[in-house]
């Protein structure tokens, strides 16, 4: 007996020191986030005990437990992750982002941070995943489809041209509707400044090629974007927000609130290829002449390049048996003849020619950003470093975008209770472009040169490449018109150039007092200020018959610098108290100063005497370049908020402004809001539960801005006086000092426009958080709308400012997020879809008793008008004559008959968009593609119409084909009259109403398409590296217009006239940008 009892505790020692060897088990391994950066401070605990841990510096931890109990790892920010420890003593976990987590604390106006469930707006948050790393360079076309209500349009595709960003649609004709960009609390100046003509000849139809400012700022060193909409959102920054906010959260703006507590230096470089992506489908079957028989024409209705058939080749007699004729600089002027003696005599082949195609080329776009952030070991003191380069060469010849980015941002946290913090960032950026001037189909109409207008309408049968394009004696340019009436594009690109040179230096400096725990006061001062040193030149020999611009032939030397300065100051006392056990309340007072100068200097010269020499003393006459504005903004502010036991939350604000640039009496302006948030999933028990509705929130907000924008002016309410010492010559040939006043009578009596908006919306989450939804509708009114009114010559002014009628707008914006499917582990398959809506409609509601519609952007005869009942900026111009039922009249040509009265042929407002972007993820790869649909909308196209009108795309081919235009002729009997292929699309689409060249613009596109593959952690563990990832993407990779002919391959994303309030109008902008390749992030 003795025996088995000593057996039996023999085996139970075993086992105890069985289970005692498994208990003592340590178990070690790093912890990282989903792009394999360490994460310190990660809470580790076995599951079901008291035992813990953290991460410590470097990811790294060390705890106990054994074999079959599970880890427990948790971190702000990261989904909760468990991993069940078996054999291996080696456990290493990499989180994965909680998007809905990082969501609950978002970024408001004047940079407070808020619990996203206590606001009773609308915002947007987009996170540094979804800027970096991207193909294109300009942070507003990094933003296009990431954000609902907010509409980004592309002037050009060319590098570095400007962008034109609105949110919730247009609210002012006569102001600025764009977008007010706040970069670290700070506002930082998105002007877009054109480049060419300059003085007051500087607008998109002379020459607007100038970058948007936004274009300094380098996406790689973004930390967070948040997009506020709405005027209650916006309501602190007073009549600046009154466009929607968007706010910019630098990584050295962020320094010290987030990030590693050692050393991190992550390097991003890209290198990705720019192609032209809107380029026609060229028919090469006829070459230039009219009614298919040669001439050297803009046209392209000539012979076929075959020899036989009714439209052969075989048939003209300027084309012999060898399929050859006379060389053009062998017919054409005299002066041409002398200079090319070379082509006397010669042959020219008549053939199809590629010359569009081998006009453009592919650009390389290098981009390099290096970070180097850290903090303290007590996290007390945060640093951060941010060098960006950017090469980006267009697909355009003398295109190109050169950037470099410096930027340095700190915080710490003082002993003595105060915390300071700062940014400062430098960029230079050298935008080059060849000029860009509005043309239709036979070339520029302004007074600028167009390389895409000379371009666009070359006739297949003209070698582009093979034509000298500059004469040998005069320096000035031949092309293959016999009259030498078109520019040769080459010449332009040759021979005249816009740029700018652009340095810039932004930032802030703030101080914190911590009066309490729960009080403080914060002190911030914020510079932007950007020296833009633009030139623009051609030389002598240019052509424009168009215009009539002598200027172009004589040759333009302009240059002048543009300075804009903003000082913003803001002090702000910031409160935190609980009322109650159950009431809890903040609040923030304040008071904010903003002063803005702008001012414009240089010198326009023209008259070039020596040809290529670029100096002011080469040319005859010189006029001065000069403008100035200032504008001091002061202001107070105030906001209280309120919280009844995390179910209800209350917002009131305000903001009362003084504003320099009007009368003494309507300078002032006061704009409250307020706003409320229920969360009913709190308030009711049993309406939450974990797999059916999660989170329920109902909000709503009302807010109320101003515009003190004039539009046209700076000081609307003054007249003005000009004094020219050089003018007048007396009879001795001395200067005579003129006074003359401006053309503008000043209204004393001039009135801000006011905005009042309401918005209501409701966020909600479903199945375990699987699917979210946000929706929001408002309704948004303008009253007191600033417009030009025209006064009789003989008051001595052509026209004043003055205050009337309203704006209405109401608007669906709406946000899906659908997570099909979740990893149930690491590296597991995980695909997540978010879907953005958009939809608005922006009504004229009155315009005063003079007038019933007034045509504010393009033409008297063509352009964006508001018109009482109908949406703002549709389009007014020429239209089809109709009779009395509705049918259009056909003259006795067979031709369209134009309707003396102009009226309204199209709306350039879409119906709707929708973006569609999905984020698929297995092991170590990630798969991203984002879809944009527009529905809707109209697009009136110069480049379309010109493609058709001179014959150069597919849908031109059917030559032998004939017309009869729908209708009835001016005795109302059915048009049976026939027109031939050209005399339909030339005279009639063409050269016909303005409306045969409105489209409908719904377009699909493939906007961003990527795939990331990070290395894993055990290849890493070999390396210096702490994370490597690769990824290949594009921008713009496919679209397609469904209502427009197919064979334009146009992109509407193009059409606009400059960045202004002009939109929907394309006269032959340029085509639009593709962009693809490969891109390394490497972080040490």
């Amino acid at each position: 007996m003795r025996t088995k009892l000593n057996g039996l505790l023999t085996l139970l020692l075993a086992f105890v020191v069985h289970i005692s060897f498994a208990q003592d088990k340590t178990i070690t391994g790093t912890v990282t986030d989903a792009d394999g950066l360490p994460l310190p401070g990660v809470n580790i605990v076995v599951e079901g005990t008291t035992t813990g841990t953290q991460t410590d510096f470097d990811g790294n931890y060390a705890i106990s437990a054994s074999e079959g109990q599970a880890l427990l790892f948790t971190y702000i920010g990261q989904r909760p992750a468990r991993r069940v420890v078996g054999a291996a003593s080696v456990v290493n976990v990499q989180m994965e982002e909680d998007t809905q987590a990082l969501e609950e604390v978002v970024v408001t106006a004047l940079g407070i941070k808020r619990e996203k469930q206590a606001l009773g707006y609308a915002v947007t948050e987009v996170g540094e995943e979804q800027l970096e790393s991207r193909p294109e360079g300009d942070v507003a076309r990094v933003l296009q489809g990431k954000a609902a209500g907010v509409q980004i349009t592309n002037q050009s595709g060319l590098s570095g041209s400007a962008t034109n960003v609105v949110i919730r649609g247009q609210s002012t004709f006569s102001g600025s509707n764009q977008a007010l960009f706040i970069v670290d609390g700070v506002p930082f100046s998105s002007d877009t400044n054109s480049v060419g003509r300059g003085g007051d000849r500087q607008d998109f139809i002379n020459g607007n090629n100038g970058s948007s400012r936004f274009l300094d700022l380098d996406p790689n060193s973004i930390e967070s974007v948040n997009v506020l909409r709405g005027l209650a959102a916006a309501t602190l920054y007073g009549s600046q927000g009154r466009n929607g906010v968007i706010l910019i959260t630098t990584k050295g703006g962020a320094a010290g609130t987030s990030g590693p507590k050692k050393t991190e230096i992550t390097v991003n470089s890209s290198l990705f290829f720019n192609e032209i992506a809107s380029l026609p489908d060229y028919q090469d079957e006829y070459g230039n002449g009219f009614d298919q028989n040669f001439g050297w024409f803009f046209s392209n209705w000539g012979p076929s390049f075959s020899r036989e058939g009714p439209a052969g080749w075989g048939n003209q007699p300027n084309i012999d048996d060898n399929g050859t004729l006379a060389h053009p600089y062998s017919t054409s002027t005299s002066a041409i003849q002398a200079a090319f003696p070379e082509f006397q005599g010669a042959r020219y082949e008549w053939r199809p020619y590629d010359s569009v195609e081998k006009f453009f080329r592919t650009g390389a776009v290098a981009n390099t950003s290096i970070n180097v952030r850290g903090a303290s070991d007590d996290g007390k003191i945060g640093y951060n470093l941010n060098y960006g380069y950017l090469k980006d060469n267009g697909f355009t010849p003398n295109n190109s975008v050169t950037r470099n980015t410096l930027s340095v941002g700190g915080r710490a946290i003082l002993s003595n209770k105060f915390t300071v913090a700062g940014t400062l960032n430098f960029a230079r950026t050298k935008f080059i472009s060849p000029p860009v001037a509005l043309s239709q189909g036979n070339g520029a109409t302004g007074s600028g040169s167009s390389v895409f207008g000379d371009l666009w309408f070359t006739p297949r049968s003209i070698d582009v490449q093979g034509l000298p394009f500059q004469n040998p004696i005069t320096g000035g340019s031949v092309y293959y018109r016999q009259n030498n009436s078109i520019q040769h594009p080459l010449w332009t690109i040759g021979n005249a150039e816009t740029n700018q040179e652009t340095n810039r230096v932004f930032g802030q400096a703030t101080v914190q007092y911590d009066i309490t725990d729960n009080l403080n006061i914060i002190y911030r001062a914020g510079i932007d200020v950007y020296s833009e040193n633009n030139v623009n030149f051609q030389n002598k020999g240019g052509i424009n018959s168009n215009s009539g611009d002598v200027r172009l032939a004589s040759g333009v030397y302009e240059t002048w610098n543009n300075t804009n300065t903003i000082w913003d100051h803001n002090l702000v006392l910031n409160g935190d108290y609980d009322i109650t056990e159950k009431i809890g309340s903040t609040f923030n007072v304040g008071a904010t100063s903003r002063r803005t100068v702008f001012d414009q200097n240089g010198v326009a010269s023209d008259g070039q005497q020596v040809f290529g020499v670029l100096r002011h003393f080469n040319f005859l006459n010189q006029n001065e370049i000069q403008n100035f504005s200032e504008q001091n903004i002061v202001g107070v502010y105030g906001q209280a908020d309120f919280d009844y036991d995390n179910m209800v939350y209350v917002t009131l604000a305000g903001r009362n402004d003084w504003v320099s640039n009007f009368a003494k009496d309507n300078r002032t302006q006061f704009y409250p809001s307020a706003s409320v948030s229920f969360i009913p999933t709190a308030a009711f028990d049993g309406l939450k539960s974990e797999n059916i509705l999660n989170y329920l929130k109902i909000r709503g907000g009302i807010g109320v801005s101003a515009n003190f924008d004039a539009g046209n002016t700076n000081y609307p309410t003054v007249s003005t006086l000009f004094l020219d010492a050089q003018d007048v010559q007396d009879g001795s040939g001395q200067n005579v000092v003129t006074n003359t006043t401006g053309r503008r009578l000043g209204n004393e009596n001039l009135q801000p426009e006011t905005l009042e908006e309401i918005e209501v919306g409701v966020e909600s989450r479903w199945w375990n958080n699987r699917i979210t939804f946000d929706a929001s509708v408002y309704k948004r009114t303008t009253n007191d709308l600033i417009l030009d009114r025209f006064l009789d010559p003989a008051t001595g002014f052509l026209r004043t400012s003055t205050n009337i009628g309203e704006i209405e707008s109401e608007g669906l914006e709406a946000d899906l997020g659908v997570e099909w499917f979740r990893a149930a582990e690491e590296g597991g398959f995980s695909w997540r879809t978010n879907v953005n809506f958009t939809a608005y409609e922006t009504t004229v509601t009155d315009l005063g008793q003079d007038t019933d519609q007034v045509v504010y952007s393009g033409f008297s005869n063509l352009g964006n008008a508001a018109i009482e009942g109908e949406p703002l900026g549709v389009f007014f111009g020429g239209r089809i004559l109709r009779d009395e039922n509705g049918e259009f009249v056909i003259g006795a040509d067979g031709y369209f008959v134009d309707d003396p009265v102009d009226g309204i042929i199209g709306d350039p407002n879409p119906d709707w968009v929708a973006n569609v972007i999905n984020s698929i993820s297995y092991k170590n790869f990630t798969l991203g593609f984002q879809w944009n649909y527009t529905q809707g909308g109209d697009v009136y196209s110069s480049t379309i119409s010109t493609l058709l009108g001179r014959g150069l795309i597919v849908e031109t081919l059917n030559r032998e084909d004939t017309y009869i235009l729908p209708g009835v002729d001016t005795n109302g009997n059915p048009n049976n009259l026939q027109i031939n292929n050209s005399d339909f699309w030339f005279s009639n689409v063409l050269f016909g109403p303005s409306e045969m060249q409105v489209y409908d613009a719904t377009t699909l596109r493939l906007q961003e398409a990527s795939l990331s593959y990070a290395l894993p952690k055990k290849f890493l563990d070999r390396t210096p590296f702490g994370a490597l990832t690769f990824t290949v993407s594009g921008q713009n990779l496919w679209f397609r217009a469904f209502n427009t002919p197919k064979g334009a391959n146009f992109d509407p994303n193009t059409a606009g006239l400059g960045v202004s309030n002009g939109q929907g109008f394309d006269f032959i902008n340029g085509p639009s940008s593709r962009r693809y390749g490969l891109s390394v992030k490497a972080s040490f």
